[in-house]
């Protein structure tokens, strides 16, 4: 089991940027694809952005392509997610996850954490 902790979230302005990360413990971090979804209040949980093991391959979700880019760093074991030109539909608690692939609900899962964009 890999521990995950996110941290960055925060209240921004429209057009605004954030960048969140995700801290995980172990020695293991390289084994795992590493994914940032996220659930608005009263939606389902959906994927936003994920990076494979090495770092080479990255998938986004639509609504973030162009604007969110995710990021890892292999020796300091965290992921992180830049947010930029955030719009109030960015609303949510945003997850990591550290699972077999990219875009899977497979595995760990963070505590998440609040990102709030006001218009």
């Amino acid at each position: 089991q890999v521990q995950l902790v996110e941290s960055g979230g925060g209240l921004v302005q429209a057009g605004g940027s954030l960048r969140l990360s995700c801290a995980t413990s172990g020695r293991t971090f390289n084994n795992y694809a590493m994914n940032w979804f996220r659930q608005a209040p009263g939606k389902e949980r959906e994927f936003v952005a994920g990076i494979s093991r090495s770092g080479v391959s990255t998938l986004y979700a639509d609504s973030v392509k162009g604007r969110f880019t995710i990021s890892r760093d292999n020796a300091k074991n965290t992921v992180y997610l830049q947010m930029n030109t955030l719009k109030p539909e960015d609303t949510a608690v945003y997850y990591c996850n550290a699972s077999p692939s990219l875009a899977s609900t497979v595995g760990s899962w963070g505590q998440g954490t609040q990102v709030t964009v006001s218009s």
